[in-house]
Formats: C-alpha cells, structure tokens, sequence
C-alpha cells in the first residue's frame, strides 16, 4: 500500500534527505548497574535521573525515572541500547521518548581503530499539543559525552 502511494506520488526521487536540527538534550545519568550475563548478553542498566533540554520549538527538562538498557555483545564488538524517558517542556507538556541505537568498536578496513555510536529516537507526544509534530517524523541522534560526569549530550536531527 505505501509503495503504491509513494509511486502514485510522482517519479522516484534520488536526492539525499535533508537534516533540520531539533533539540539538544543534556541527559543527566547515575552510575550503572549490571544484570549480568543473559541470554541476549551482558546486560547493564544506567538510570537517567534529569538533565535538560532546548530546540528552536522546544524546550524543557528530562524527567527523572527513566533508565538507558544496554547490552553488550563483546565477540560482536558492539552494544545496544534502548533508552526509555520522558521529557517535559516549559509549558507543562509530556512527552515519552524511546531512543534506541549502536555503539561499535573494531577496526575499519585500514585496520585503524573506529567507534561509532548512533541512535534513532521515537518521540510520542499529546496529538492535542504544538509539539504533535514530533509524533510523524524520523530522527537520528548523535551523541557525545557532556564533559561532566554522569552528562550525556544528544543531538537530535529530523530526517527531511
């Protein structure tokens, strides 16, 4: 059904998509805690306990209660992770947040050390609030330590 609407929608389009910034969250993490050894891997656990926000249409602060999941696969060389928060702007508005992504280490194909460390996040706002918008679009995150301890910055761009 959606291939359908997409070709009745004209000829196929080869451009890029295009980025439009949306928000920097300055997440505030406690220390970690481990499950252990599971099926699925090493599992941790970092609770996210504040921090804030602020974009060109929003801005706000993170909610504590919140936590980041992780699990590493160290024979894969890489780690994923699901982190599960809400968000409140100024203006008294809630919103959840799922972000889910990859950190990676290894070698590139030169044999030079790489780390890559992506997400995607999903956001669900109220459909009866400005910030509906949110809700119908993808987005991609790049994150970065917050130079502080227990401070993590994430970038968010809006997939165009």
């Amino acid at each position: 059904m959606l291939l359908c609407l997409i070709v009745s929608m004209g000829k196929a389009q080869h451009e890029a998509p295009q980025l439009e910034f949306v928000v920097e969250l300055k997440v505030k993490c406690e220390g970690a805690y481990q499950v252990g050894q599971t099926s699925h891997g090493n599992r941790f656990i970092i609770p996210i306990v504040g921090g804030t926000f602020e974009g060109p249409r929003l801005k706000g602060t993170i909610l504590p209660g919140g936590a980041d999941y992780q699990l590493q696969s160290p024979a894969l060389g890489r780690t994923e992770l699901e982190a599960i928060y809400s968000i409140r702007t100024d203006d008294g508005v809630n919103i959840h947040v799922r972000n889910r992504g990859l950190i990676c280490t290894g070698k590139d194909a030169d044999g030079k050390p790489q780390f890559y460390f992506r997400t995607a996040p999903q956001f669900e706002a109220p459909m009866d609030s400005k910030y509906a918008w949110l809700n119908n679009a993808i987005y991609v995150c790049q994150p970065s330590m917050g130079g502080e301890e227990g401070l993590i910055c994430l970038k968010i761009w809006m997939v165009r």
